[in-house]
């Protein structure tokens, strides 16, 4: 290529071109690239353009190089992921199906040692029969040969039981064991635990049999707490105190039985007439916003796939978020400005949104039957806006009433996710996926809400390394305007907050 087929190429250069472009050496060039002086000017001009075309043709194959480059690195860095995304699934996906096979090892073993309990029991108990049929039998042989008719009486046969050991709990219910090592491991008080344990007592408690030793009350109520509390597997709580791993097992769910039946009616429940003035004042002095009874939220509780039904718990938004199939329930609650539960509702799957849980619920049954009537419970964006049940505005274009608006409603929706991150930080069991079945978990679920509430009431502060973050995601319901007057009520809410300077204030800040 030429000097001057380049300069034909480049035709939207101008017709004259100043000396001064090329350092004051090119002179005035026409559009053919005959000089306006000499021949020999006009070479050195020729020179001089063809170098400047050799230079500009450089520069475009360097950057055409560097766009090349720049496309195989960004296509690397693509397959790089792409790769790494898979390794990820993958890892996780042997890791679920590790920790599936040895939850389905630690049941089978489980039910073996129960078989080989329950026919070692039914042998000993053949052979316990048997000797004292044979003692009887030969006392009444003496008696009726004239022997010694006042014999001492016979021994108490005892059952065999695995020797245990039992220190952690013997010294835990020491009198004189630190107050901060038992709150740290029962997330309670002494004191708190003991009023537990004196309101259980007549239901939980057992008596001695001739076989063996009933287990004291406080230690059943512990076995409870402390599995609730930790959400260690049974085995470790079968180590710590001294019991096997189905007695353990067995206690937990006849004490959370237990909880439920006698102090939920106590512990968690709707506020009476006369005590609901006293809500709707704490919820108003904390938002502005009146006639407030209660904050709802709706969290997931993780569990192990069912055998049934498996794509009714399958949460996809936890397994999208988290890359590994998570199976979930749903635990919908109401509270209190304190974060004390009023009303719950447990068990439904974890596909569920939040809408269509609470229409599922009591809660919701009530309120159709005008017993909510005049009051709020307020929700997030999870749920519909209904004549009783009061949520934000979700419309793209705010203006700045219904921003003041979410801005208070806000401050009462953290009331009960507040609470909810206390219930699941105090009890651990509520954030793994646990070994009791699908059916026991609403009453297990239940009892972890009365014991917050027992603990809120009197006074048991959670440390703060037990706080947990709440990922629990807020979608939209189809339909969330359900009532035209409970959206005239929620404009004249804000109206009244704006413009009483009851909100607004962090738009001004």
């Amino acid at each position: 290529m030429n000097a001057s087929s380049c300069g034909d190429d480049r035709g939207s250069l101008p017709r004259k071109r100043l000396r001064e472009d090329y350092g004051g050496i090119v002179e005035d060039v026409d559009d053919d690239g005959a000089s306006s002086s000499s021949p020999r000017d006009g070479a050195r001009k020729m020179e001089i353009r063809g170098i400047f075309t050799s230079l500009l043709l450089l520069d475009e194959q360097e950057e055409e190089e560097e766009r090349k480059l720049e496309a195989a690195a960004r296509e690397e860095r693509r397959d790089l992921q792409a790769n790494h995304s898979k390794k990820t699934k993958a890892m996780m996906d042997y890791r679920s199906n590790l920790e599936n096979f040895y939850t389905k090892a630690e049941e089978i073993d489980h039910v073996r040692w129960k078989k080989f309990r329950a026919g070692t029991g039914a042998i000993a108990g053949a052979v316990v029969c048997r000797e004292v049929a044979k003692k009887e039998g030969r006392r009444g042989r003496r008696g009726l040969g004239g022997g010694v008719s006042g014999g001492e009486p016979g021994q108490h046969r005892r059952l065999w039981v695995k020797d245990r050991s039992k220190a952690w709990w013997d010294e835990c219910n020491r009198p004189e064991f630190p107050e901060e090592m038992f709150k740290k491991a029962f997330r309670m008080g002494k004191s708190t635990f003991d009023v537990i344990c004196e309101e259980l007592n007549s239901v939980i408690a057992k008596e001695d049999t001739t076989l063996r030793s009933a287990i004291p009350v406080r230690q059943r109520v512990a076995v409870c707490i402390w599995r609730l509390a930790t959400g260690e597997p049974l085995r470790l709580v079968s180590k710590r105190f001294g019991l096997g791993i189905s007695t353990c097992h067995k206690l937990v769910l006849e004490v959370c039985s237990a909880i439920r039946t006698v102090l939920m009616p106590k512990y968690l429940q709707w506020p009476h007439e006369e005590s609901i003035r006293a809500v709707k004042d704490e919820f108003e002095s904390v938002s502005g916003i009146p006639n407030v009874v209660g904050s709802m939220y709706t969290t997931h509780i993780p569990i192990i796939a069912p055998k049934i039904s498996v794509a009714a718990y399958f949460n996809k938004r936890h397994t999208e978020r988290n890359q590994k199939t998570s199976y979930s329930i749903t635990l919908q609650g109401v509270v209190d400005r304190k974060g004390i539960f009023t009303d719950v509702c447990i068990g439904w799957p974890g596909s569920m949104p939040d809408d269509a849980v609470l229409e599922k619920s009591a809660l919701y049954q009530r309120a159709s039957g005008d017993h909510l009537k005049g009051v709020w419970i307020v929700g997030n964006t999870g749920y519909p806006l209904l004549d009783w049940l009061l949520v934000p505005y979700t419309q793209q274009h705010l203006t700045w009433t219904q921003h003041a608006f979410n801005e208070k409603i806000g401050e009462v929706q953290k009331v009960a996710r507040e609470a909810f991150a206390r219930l699941k930080g105090r009890w651990s069991c509520l954030q793994k996926r646990t070994e009791v079945k699908l059916q026991d978990l609403p009453v297990v679920l239940g009892a972890c809400c009365v014991l917050h509430n027992i603990c809120e009431m009197k006074g048991e502060e959670m440390d703060e390394e037990l706080k947990v973050e709440l990922v629990d995601d807020e979608m939209i319901p189809e339909a969330a305007l359900r009532s035209a007057t409970s959206m005239k009520a929620r404009d004249a809410i804000a109206h009244n907050l704006l413009h009483h300077g009851l909100a607004g204030t962090a738009f001004l800040q």
